[in-house]
């Protein structure tokens, strides 16, 4: 709801040379269905913020989980029953939530792209064909399969595996689903000979590897797919890059790792970029905390921040350009370890940001966040051993790195333009 889908909107964005045009927002709305969007956007905003909280946002945190519910895989079985949110957005749609886009649709006839499930699926009741929909977590709730999903003309471009056998666990025929991968953007990929993605990761494994351990390990390997490594890159600070999730939850958690790390920064062994994203709130925040631990201008510490979306996105992918490591909550930036980024894991909000986050340990590509306020003696020691270098090597192995080519392979036949991304209906 909101970074996760719009982030994906903009790389094929950018890709297809088309704008992102948000389903909840002018000019697809008009006054009264605005006013629905943006109620629904903000309550869950509020609550993904406040269940962060000790003790009083357990509650919260409850109410989320059960709204973000996602079923056990195993045993295999049908999961096609209608849930509560599927009936729910059903009514919405029946009460001409969307009008703006279906009448938008009609009138040009062009196809639908689009990263959020409640277009595709309020096309879809609406009788429109060419309607792709491209999934942004690992694994689904119910809610992104329509309410009869064996007559659905919805193709459906999925990030795993898990979540195409998801689907079809809904009732979604296989036909309708493709695995893709997730659409990282180009500028951080290269093309499908993967070439900036690969100069960055052989710069990345230098810096990450403190001691030299990992690639003692596995010298032949990495010689194998990267060539030689820029000596030059020997002995650098590694950057690590701090990202608030766009409801602002845990954006007060750099006030509690800072302190420990404030002597590398300023002895320049460690550099720290916060991601404010697009709210000053949060920014202002992100300030505060580093003013607080006495790092307020500090060249070894950033804050990105812009509240035009296109910027933001621009600046982010810039960023990680240059990024080591990665500390996010498991959100759809999961899927940026397969650019061989590892990752440290802050506490999920939902059920699916906990099936991310087993995603990406399972592969290898990342660990779990530990007590903050000791990261920069944990974070030194995986350093010195190599473990965020296997990390991010195991990322880059082992995670899907081609959605993007995948998806706009796959869409090539109607040269979709695109329709982007919407909040949770």
């Amino acid at each position: 709801m909101g970074y996760g889908h719009l982030r994906a909107a903009h790389a094929l964005a950018d890709a297809l040379e088309e704008r992102v045009v948000q389903v909840d927002r002018p000019p697809l709305t008009d006054g009264d269905e605005a006013r629905l969007w943006h109620r629904v956007r903000a309550a869950y905003e509020l609550a993904s913020r406040l269940s962060t909280l000790p003790y009083a946002g357990a509650p919260l945190k409850w109410l989320l989980d059960e709204v973000t519910s996602i079923p056990a895989l195993h045993p295999y079985r049908d999961l096609s029953q209608p849930t509560r949110g599927v009936m729910t957005l059903d009514r919405l749609i029946r009460k001409n939530l969307g009008r703006g886009l279906l009448e938008e649709l009609r009138r040009t006839g062009r196809p639908l792209l689009t990263t959020f499930y409640s277009p595709a699926i309020l096309a879809d009741r609406a009788g429109l064909d060419r309607v792709y929909c491209v999934v942004t977590d690992t694994d689904v709730n119910r809610i992104w399969a329509p309410r009869s999903p064996q007559a659905t003309r919805i193709r459906y471009l999925v990030p795993t595996p898990r979540a195409a056998k998801r689907l079809r666990a809904y009732g979604v025929p296989s036909h309708r689903i493709l695995f893709t991968g997730y659409p990282l953007p180009h500028e951080l990929v290269g093309g499908p000979g993967l070439e900036l993605l690969t100069r960055n990761l052989a710069a990345r494994i230098v810096r990450l590897d403190r001691e030299g351990e990992f690639r003692r390990e596995r010298r032949e390997e990495v010689a194998h797919f990267l060539g030689p490594l820029p000596d030059e890159e020997e002995g650098r600070p590694p950057l690590l890059a701090f990202a608030v999730g766009g409801a602002g939850a845990q954006a007060t958690l750099p006030g509690a790792f800072l302190p420990s790390m404030r002597r590398d920064i300023e002895a320049g062994r460690l550099r720290v970029a916060l991601v404010a994203g697009m709210r000053p709130k949060v920014a202002e925040v992100l300030k505060g905390c580093v003013k607080s631990v006495g790092l307020e201008g500090s060249p070894g510490v950033e804050i990105l921040f812009d509240e035009e979306m296109g910027a933001y996105f621009t600046k982010m992918n810039a960023l990680l350009a240059r990024t080591d490591l990665l500390w996010t909550k498991p959100s759809e930036l999961c899927f940026f370890g397969a650019l061989g980024l590892p990752l440290i894991l802050a506490s999920p909000v939902g059920a699916h940001e906990r099936l991310n986050r087993r995603w990406v340990r399972e592969a290898g590509a990342g660990v779990k966040q530990r007590d903050p306020r000791f990261a920069g003696e944990w974070l030194g020691d995986m350093l010195s051993e190599g473990t965020l270098a296997a990390a991010a090597w195991a990322g880059f192995m082992r995670l899907p790195k081609f959605g993007l080519y995948r998806i706009l392979e796959a869409v090539k036949d109607d040269a979709v333009p695109l329709q982007g991304a919407s909040h949770r209906a």
